[in-house]
């Protein structure tokens, strides 16, 4: 296995786990994976920094963390380099500059941050914030058909083609997924990506103004729709006969269990530190 697909399962790994919140807080504490996060976020191999900066984007949704990852050597530094690198492309950029902005308002205007908060507990498993970057939008859908690994795997696929899709992640206890996307694409985009599976459907899921939720259908497909614009700057993730999210003895399978994770997790922080100087 080469050092470049090393990386990539390490990267990959650490995105997954950070995915489920009950972990964030031991990734972000761990001696390793954050400065390792850090460094590939000035890797070579764009789809190590995409899937990094998922990762950093995942931790910084626990406002716990956001302190520590602001002072971490080099953190800001990097974001700032992605940011400014002229080959990034457009949705790594976005990313990278929604992290920065998170991270760089810590332990400002308290008072409103924690209001903040109250607002996205309310607000049923939404991982991103709609508000923190107006140049993107929130899109939750509900996907009949969303029953195992493989057509989460399919749901990715689908979904990376788009072009303005920045990030999402997936709630497969209810079949659902929150997707980011630039405030320019149409959420019928993310709709006919799902149908075009032929094995799911996809719905959006809106709040009603009593706080409730509908679910709503998008258009059916039909000969006169726009095509999906394809998205050929962003890399896709690793195929998931590669990835080590679908071995069974190492993968995270179930929201709500640390020690899931934590045998991986200390796998992770010791190709780290194997890996690089610190």
């Amino acid at each position: 296995m080469s050092a470049e697909l090393d990386a990539l399962t390490v990267v990959n790994q650490l995105r997954d786990l950070a995915a489920d919140p009950l972990n964030r807080r031991a990734i972000v504490e761990d001696q390793g994976c954050l400065p390792g996060l850090i460094l590939f976020l000035d890797h070579p191999n764009p789809q190590v920094v995409y899937s990094a900066l998922l990762a950093v984007r995942y931790l910084a949704e626990c406002r716990a963390n956001r302190e520590k990852m602001k002072s971490e050597l080099g953190m800001m530094l990097s974001l700032q380099n992605v940011m400014q690198k002229s080959t990034s492309p457009g949705e790594t950029k976005l990313l990278a500059s929604e992290i920065y902005e998170i991270l760089q308002s810590a332990g400002k205007e308290e008072a409103e941050q924690a209001e903040a908060a109250a607002a996205s507990c309310r607000r049923k498993a939404q991982f991103f914030l709609g508000s923190n970057n107006k140049r993107a939008k929130t899109v939750v859908l509900h996907i009949d058909g969303l029953d195992d690994s493989t057509r989460r795997s399919l749901c990715e696929e689908a979904l990376l083609k788009i072009r303005g899709v920045i990030s999402f992640t997936f709630q497969m206890a209810v079949k659902r997924c929150v997707v980011r996307i630039r405030s320019d694409l149409k959420a019928d985009a993310l709709g006919t990506a799902i149908n075009s599976t032929k094995v799911m459907t996809a719905q959006q899921v809106v709040k009603t103004d009593d706080g409730g939720e509908l679910i709503m259908p998008f258009q059916e497909d039909c000969e006169g729709a726009a095509a999906v614009e394809e998205n050929i700057d962003i890399p896709d993730y690793l195929p998931e006969e590669e990835s080590p999210s679908q071995e069974p003895d190492k993968a995270v399978t179930r929201v709500g269990s640390v020690t899931d994770g934590m045998g991986w997790l200390n796998t992770a922080a010791n190709f780290l530190t194997r890996s690089f100087y610190w």
